[in-house]
């Protein structure tokens, strides 16, 4: 490896470290831990590759790359940095760093990067393009951190298509915050300014869909699970996807975002998803990992919901290092949504400052007492494409109370679309009667008496709602 390494970073052991490695591969090296001494480096010409951090005492790395550009068109430039969001990926990006490695990084594959960056000898033409003006300072809400390769990939690929043409796919198991990234590609994106309609299986009425198009025009489309949707909404969100592409203007189409299961081929192949939906909604498909696969991530993220629930009001806690293995050590089957509901619980509950191990470990097997069956409590699921993940709540009006927060977050800044009493009556009425129906074999005498309501009645709700009864005897 031969060039001139120039390292800005505050942190003097990681100094050290990277130029002894850059020296023993063959490299002259220059550190500081000062931009204004990088700047002025990089002005003299000095230089062949910069590897910054982002966090400095007199400015960010990430905004002062621009500057590097323009004296230097041909330095690249490595970003580093402890700050593991979506958001330092996307800004990394934008300004068109050579690679963004999170701390703490592994050396081997820095240095690999380093030479990579070092042995590139590009002509005028290779150079890329100006960046666009940096746009974002302030990260999401969480889960978009993490420092796992997992989530690190994930950043990549957001950050690569975020202002794309393409329809995107946000596949992943309940709870891992497919939502959330569903709505950081209009928030982070060149469509911020514009409009964002959130359509779930509850708004999947003509009516709603009618409105869709004058509220998105250059703005997003998010649909949510469009597997749950019966097969004439799908059929309808088909027409409302090519009224669009016919009636629009390229530079007015909506972009659309839509979230999945983990494996939404699987519900294509079981007919829960019809195909020609999927292929318009599938541009590219991003997974989203579980948070088993990104352990490391556990206790960065605990800590980051403990400080946003004393933001919110809650006591401010901590973790004893014994709380902190039983909480690493967790499979957390309800990803970061259980994660935070664990977390917010605790603040709230805990007798001191810190978590202790004793309070950390009752309260994890609470969470492993509500998904068990024969509990006290009332357990409810969310479904996805491969079976449910349980929502770790006791009562059934604490779930249906977050479940119905979380479609008014999904909505952002604006309310959801009118008629929304219905709709949710429909949404809990179906799940009801099927229920009902399974538990008494089919028996709609009997199910009307379960449920209290007339016979004639139950048969009008059924047809309304196109559920097949089948008797059956109920096996005991």
């Amino acid at each position: 490896m031969d060039g001139t390494v120039l390292i800005a970073d505050d942190d003097r052991t990681i100094r050290t470290v990277l130029t002894q490695a850059l020296t023993r591969a063959g490299c002259r090296v220059h550190a500081t831990g000062s931009l204004s001494q990088l700047s002025k480096w990089v002005e003299e010409g000095r230089g062949d590759l910069v590897i910054t951090d982002v966090m400095m005492p007199d400015g960010n790395g990430i905004d002062q790359i621009p500057a590097i550009r323009q004296a230097r068109p041909d330095l690249p430039v490595i970003v580093i940095s402890a700050q593991n969001t979506i958001v330092t990926a996307i800004r990394a990006t934008e300004a068109a760093a050579f690679e963004y490695l999170p701390k703490p990084f592994d050396l081997p594959d820095l240095m690999a990067k380093a030479g990579q960056a070092l042995s590139r000898r590009p002509r005028k033409s290779d150079l890329a393009p100006e960046p666009s003006p940096l746009r974002h300072s302030t990260d999401p809400a969480m889960p978009l951190i993490g420092h796992a390769p997992a989530m690190q990939a994930l950043f990549r690929m957001v950050a690569r298509v975020l202002n794309a043409d393409l329809p995107v796919l946000i596949a992943g198991e309940p709870g891992t915050g497919k939502s959330i990234i569903a709505r950081s590609f209009h928030d982070l994106s060149d469509r911020s300014e514009r409009g964002v309609v959130v359509l779930t299986s509850a708004d999947a009425g003509e009516e709603v869909f009618a409105r869709v198009a004058d509220k998105t025009r250059g703005g997003t489309i998010i649909i949510e699970n469009p597997a749950g949707f019966d097969q004439a909404a799908q059929a309808r969100l088909i027409g409302l996807i090519e009224a669009l592409e016919a009636e629009s203007e390229r530079t007015q189409l909506p972009r659309i975002v839509s979230t999945t299961g983990p494996d939404p081929q699987a519900d294509m192949a079981a007919g829960r998803l019809r195909s020609d939906l999927y292929y318009r909604l599938a541009g590219v498909t991003v997974s989203v990992p579980p948070l088993r696969a990104r352990v490391d991530d556990i206790l960065p993220l605990a800590e980051h919901l403990l400080a946003r629930a004393a933001t919110q009001g809650l006591p401010e806690r901590g973790l004893t290092e014994d709380a902190a293995g039983l909480l690493r050590a967790y499979a957390f089957p309800g990803n970061v949504r259980e994660l935070e509901n664990l977390m917010r619980r605790l603040a709230l509950t805990a007798s001191g400052p810190e978590v202790s191990a004793t309070e950390m470990r009752e309260a994890l097997s609470q969470q492993g007492g509500t998904r068990a069956a024969g509990g006290g409590g009332t357990t409810t699921t969310e479904s996805g494409s491969n079976g449910t993940a349980p929502i770790a709540n006791a009562r059934l009006s604490d779930t249906v109370e977050a479940h119905l927060q979380r479609y008014f977050d999904l909505h952002g800044d604006e309310l959801p679309p009118p008629g929304l009493y219905d709709r949710i009556l429909h949404e809990i009425e179906r799940p009801l009667l099927e229920v009902a129906l399974d538990a008494t074999g089919g028996n709609q005498l009997k199910c009307a008496d379960l449920l209290g309501i007339n016979r004639n009645t139950l048969r009008k709700k059924l047809t309304e709602l196109n559920i097949e009864v089948t008797r059956r005897r109920k096996l005991m």
